[in-house]
């Protein structure tokens, strides 16, 4: 239940797709789970990540908490474990010497909370208490699930030992794509009041004008960013913030992570297999502060989210923001490349379907891309229904991504989706676009 089609869905067509969508997030989290041995699921791969077997009894401890106690007010399942599976109380660094539930009894966990959680969507009423309204909370925790499997995915890329997951590769190009496309100046709708789904740091819709502009039309490539390794921009702090160089020095940054030297050119690590960097993808495992450096050297700039969010949304002959690129039908296999149907980001030109009514290509799916605005509530923003979603992040310290990767489910990933992380994270699926102001002769309508 992801799309504009759900949004008047009756009380026996939502439970339906509730269901569905609750079954098709369990079966990818089965499939990241079951795809190595009990002692790769109990493993800290990365001090940045947890064990995935943590990850595993979590989402099934949010389900149990919102849904079975909350939504349907019956008793605890495991009340024992919620401090172990609380990710403010428990620290990711320190989560592998918790006495967590072992595989086979998480597996039994989630189980159990399922079959109560089917079972109260049975009899749920969708009353217009907000929690249950569009079945919001049944919405909420398939986000949150999708959201611990693409964690789950990246946990993937970090471990070591041969490759244990499998897709076909990423379609071909069909289309050559412009380098920039010039936004006009103007308003726009940002954020959303409609989708049933939306969480709250997508809230509320607001009117936002902004000058002319030009984006990329499609993300960095691995072709661009080797010309910006080659001219030594990792060596170069005039391309670098302050904090940036601090902090490429400190983590001795020379490349995109998983990249190393092969011959003259360069190679990287995908899921247990190396494989030529091939110039015509998206470059991925970048932090805020390389793409920052890299649209320096280009003179250019990282979009703000705003210029990020009108070139995906906003159509210039209606004047109304779509819900995606191509508008509000959810994404199909032609439209992006999302929920793990591939391993890594297709060519630039792979999806000409999902270009926005400007010409800018892949903003949904691929990559995640930095935007350089810090993370904060739009104006008239309220938490809902905790402050920990989004509201205790806010602040300068985080920077917002947009657009979804290869790793993201279309039930996580729409317009208005926002993500936000560290300028210094680069185990998540990122990437970037750069824009730049409009030249005067630009703007003249």
């Amino acid at each position: 239940m992801t799309g504009a089609t759900t949004r008047r869905a009756g009380p026996e067509q939502l439970r339906s797709r509730i269901a569905a969508e609750l079954e098709r997030t369990r079966a990818r989290t089965a499939l990241l789970t079951e795809a190595v041995d009990e002692a790769d699921l109990t493993r800290q791969h990365s001090p940045l990540m947890s064990p995935l077997v943590w990850d595993l009894a979590h989402v099934g401890n949010q389900e149990e908490l919102w849904l079975v106690r909350d939504v349907g007010g019956r008793e605890p399942v495991r009340r024992d474990i919620d401090d172990l599976y609380d990710a403010f109380k428990q620290p990711r660094r320190d989560r592998p010497t918790l006495p967590l539930l072992p595989p086979q009894e998480a597996r039994a966990y989630l189980l159990t909370v399922r079959d109560k959680v089917l079972d109260l969507l049975d009899r749920v009423a969708f009353t217009e208490r907000p929690l249950v309204a569009d079945g919001f909370a049944f919405g909420m925790i398939v986000q949150h699930e999708q959201q611990h499997d693409e964690t789950m995915l990246a946990t993937h890329q970090l471990r070591a030992g041969p490759a244990v997951l499998h897709a076909p590769p990423p379609p071909e190009p069909t289309v050559r794509v412009d380098a920039e496309v010039l936004v006009p100046a103007g308003e726009f709708t940002m954020g959303t009041d409609t989708d049933p789904w939306a969480l709250d740091n997508e809230r509320p819709a607001h009117r936002v004008h902004l000058p002319a502009y030009a984006i990329d039309a499609a993300p960095v490539t691995n072709g661009r960013y080797r010309e910006f390794i080659a001219d030594g921009g990792y060596e170069d702090p005039r391309w670098w913030s302050p904090a940036g160089w601090q902090h490429r020095r400190e983590a001795e940054l020379v490349a995109p992570m998983h990249w190393r030297r092969d011959g003259d050119g360069w190679a990287y690590r995908r899921f247990g297999r190396w494989a030529p960097v091939r110039d015509d993808e998206p470059v991925v495992h970048v932090c805020y502060h390389e793409a920052q450096a890299y649209a320096a050297w280009a003179g250019r700039r990282l979009p703000t989210e705003a210029e990020w969010e009108k070139a995906a949304r906003w159509d210039p002959v209606t004047g109304r923001s779509r819900r995606y690129p191509w508008g509000d039908d959810d994404p199909t296999a032609e439209h992006a490349n999302l929920g793990q149907r591939h391993l890594w980001p297709a060519p630039v030109g792979a999806y000409p379907a999902g270009a926005s009514p400007l010409g800018v290509h892949q903003l949904i799916g691929d990559v995640w891309e930095w935007t350089s605005t810090p993370f904060r509530g739009h104006p008239g923003f309220t938490a809902f229904p905790y402050r920990e979603y989004s509201e205790v992040f806010f602040g300068d310290d985080h920077r917002v991504l947009r657009g979804g990767s290869f790793g993201t489910d279309r039930a996580a990933c729409r317009g208005t989706f926002r993500n936000w992380d560290f300028p210094i994270r680069r185990q998540i699926f990122s990437g970037f676009r750069c824009a730049r102001d409009a030249r005067p002769e630009e703007s003249q309508p």
